[in-house]
């Protein structure tokens, strides 16, 4: 699923410069990536504190290591200085995606199903915003997730604000 967010301003259609940036990040790094052997989890561009980062979120099947990482920040980082695009001071990372991994692609649900998720909607639903579950099943609008009691609720995608793995401790 692809989510353009777009602004208009003075009769044209505007691009936030937040999705241009991690469309051109992903475009110029999946094939680095794909190479080493790796998955593409995500891409974020955020401001934290003062500072702009431009974050990678990569995984292969049993983790990724550090040097895993730094493979990949090496080779994207002569890219990212030849290209150019951002127009920002930033610092560029490359991590795991971590426990709570958010489900964000096609084949994150997939390989989800079964597995304990933890979904925050926008506005509360019945009192709350927060639900955990089985994935039970997805399609592009809507996920369902089965409780304890193995009741199931369904949520159109538009609701939620956030889905990954719960973290189990």
């Amino acid at each position: 699923m692809f989510t353009l967010i777009c602004w208009y301003k003075k009769g044209r259609l505007t691009v936030s410069k937040r999705e241009v940036y991690e469309q051109k990040t992903e475009e110029l790094l999946l094939p680095i990536v794909e190479s080493n052997g790796f998955e593409l989890v995500d891409v974020e561009y955020v401001k934290e504190g003062g500072n702009w980062y431009l974050r990678a979120y990569i995984d292969k099947p049993g983790g990724i290591s550090v040097d895993d990482c730094e493979v990949v920040s090496r080779a994207f980082s002569d890219i990212l200085d030849e290209k150019d695009y951002i127009e920002d001071t930033y610092i560029f990372e490359v991590s795991s995606p971590g426990l709570g991994r958010p489900l964000k692609k096609e084949k994150d649900f997939a390989r989800s199903i079964g597995e304990e998720v933890e979904i925050r909607t926008y506005r509360a639903i019945d009192r709350q915003k927060e639900f955990i579950g089985i994935l039970k099943e997805y399609d592009q609008d809507t996920v369902t997730i089965e409780y304890e009691d193995e009741t199931t609720k369904t949520f159109e995608r538009s609701e939620i604000a956030l889905i990954r793995l719960a973290l189990d401790f």
